[in-house]
């Protein structure tokens, strides 16, 4: 197995101010240090230039989107294009999520072309793949699950390594219904066969697979100690220092993460 680095990545969704921004921003720097562990924050486009700002001269907290256009430019009123992210720093886009999905009507054709244009622009989709309760209770989790990375893979599967895949089960997002731990490792493991499926064992085994829905420090040790979970997207409780600290800590001591730079190696006894 490679050594894939976890990643915690936070979805503000549409929340935050100036001012709460700021305190949010301050808090974490203090709280988080230097994680083994990567860390993202992804606030509305708005805030973008405020937390490249705030951000700035440290290595611990990247930037990231909650979407972006599949277009390079033109007439295409409220999108915004990875060229122009990339002008404030921006490091991961989130791409495909339910909300989107649901709200917009973002099609698994749209979401493929989305990957294509963050990786054109040098930026780390995360790519959102999940089922909804009906579709889970119908037993389509891992045809929906298979159906939308395949698109993806269709496009993008060449750049697969730099592709981070999230599985966020639409009826586990903001419900506080946390999907099983060993369920959640099981459709991880789905998508990893099918990426080794389209494109080897090597590329299954170095694509960063997450996990988003109601994650919480009292739950997120329970998805990070599975093998095939390399982190997870964080939505409300990203919004929390404590908490999303909390989550970074579980993520920076999960089995398998390195150890901090600098950090002693206990002998065994």
């Amino acid at each position: 197995m490679s050594e894939r680095k976890k990643l915690v990545a936070g979805n503000w969704k549409m929340n935050g101010s100036l001012a709460a921004n700021q305190a949010l921003v301050q808090a974490l720097r203090q709280g988080v240090g230097q994680p083994a562990c990567d860390v993202a924050v992804c606030p509305p486009s708005v805030y973008l230039g405020q937390l490249q700002q705030l951000l700035a001269g440290q290595t611990a907290i990247a930037l990231g989107a909650q979407d972006l256009s599949q277009h390079e430019g033109g007439a295409f009123t409220g999108d915004v294009s990875a060229t122009m992210l990339k002008d404030f720093g921006v490091r991961y886009a989130i791409v495909g999520h339910s909300e989107r999905r649901q709200h917009q009507g973002e099609t698994d054709l749209q979401v493929a072309l989305k990957v294509r244009r963050a990786l054109a622009a040098g930026i780390t989709p995360i790519v959102c793949v999940g089922e909804t309760l009906r579709e889970r209770e119908e037993g389509l989790t891992e045809f929906i699950v298979k159906r939308q990375l395949s698109a993806v893979l269709h496009l993008n599967g060449h750049a697969i390594n730099e592709t981070v895949v999230a599985y966020e089960p639409v009826w586990a997002i903001g419900t506080g219904r946390a999907c099983d731990p060993a369920e959640a490792g099981r459709v991880m493991r789905l998508i990893r066969q099918r990426v080794a499926a389209a494109f080897g064992a090597p590329a299954a085994d170095a694509v960063r697979l997450v996990y988003g829905g109601s994650v919480t420090p009292d739950n997120a040790a329970a998805y990070f100690a599975d093998p095939d979970i390399d982190g997870a997207l964080v939505g409300g409780a990203s919004l929390k220092a404590d908490a999303f600290g909390a989550i970074i800590r579980a993520a920076a001591v999960a089995p398998g993460a390195p150890a901090p730079a600098g950090a002693r190696k206990e002998q065994p006894t």
